[in-house]
């Protein structure tokens, strides 16, 4: 029995190195000793664990993937509806084994790139990792979720006028430069006909 469990180490350990000199993705490790706490040491054990929990709750199919229809309904629930090639696209930015879904491995990418800033702001991840913790209906009520949506309101509203704001400082700006372009116009229309006036007399 122990050696049939050092050839399966062997075996494991040499098809890693195959997939390194070859240029293929790396195998990943196994699900029985892969550990979330110390790969992703740059979370805290309790973000961790809240993760999972996240991850728990739209894993409706409990086969620990979050497949292409559970993350349909994930972003719908969190108010950020994506289309078919949206979510083809989140799923493809942190499916590294190529099989079409997200595993809790997977799921902890996001984080990850997100902290690192390499999500594209407005992408489908960008806006899960924006809204994915900010409420839970379960746990603060149908009250709290209010509150919830009611402050996400009152930001796009505050997002929009900041936009409006810039808009306007932009077309304040332009106005500015070509009124500075029609004086300097003037002035050397001016300038022009006093010359000719000079050279006249």
């Amino acid at each position: 029995m122990a050696t049939d469990e050092l050839a399966k180490k062997l075996e494991r350990r040499v098809n890693i190195n195959e997939a390194g000199e070859e240029g293929t993705a790396p195998v990943l490790p196994s699900t029985q000793v892969w550990n979330p706490y110390t790969e992703f040491k740059e979370f805290t054990r309790k973000e961790i664990q809240g993760f999972q929990k996240t991850f728990n709750k739209y894993d409706t199919g409990k086969d620990k993937y979050i497949d292409f229809e559970e993350l349909k309904v994930m972003m719908e629930k969190l108010g950020e509806a994506q289309t078919h090639l949206g979510l083809k696209a989140m799923i493809g930015e942190v499916d590294e084994d190529n099989d079409g879904k997200i595993s809790f491995r997977e799921f902890l990418l996001i984080f990850r790139k997100a902290r690192a800033g390499e999500l594209e702001e407005g992408s489908g991840l960008f806006n899960l990792y924006q809204n994915l913790d900010e409420v839970d209906v379960d746990k603060e009520g149908v009250k709290g979720a209010k509150n919830f949506f009611e402050a996400k309101i009152e930001r796009q509203t505050q997002d929009k006028k900041f936009e409006e704001e810039i808009k306007n400082e932009q077309e304040e700006k332009k106005r500015q430069q070509e009124e500075a372009m029609e004086r300097k116009k003037a002035f050397k229309e001016k300038a022009t006909f006093f010359k000719q006036a000079a050279a006249n007399n």
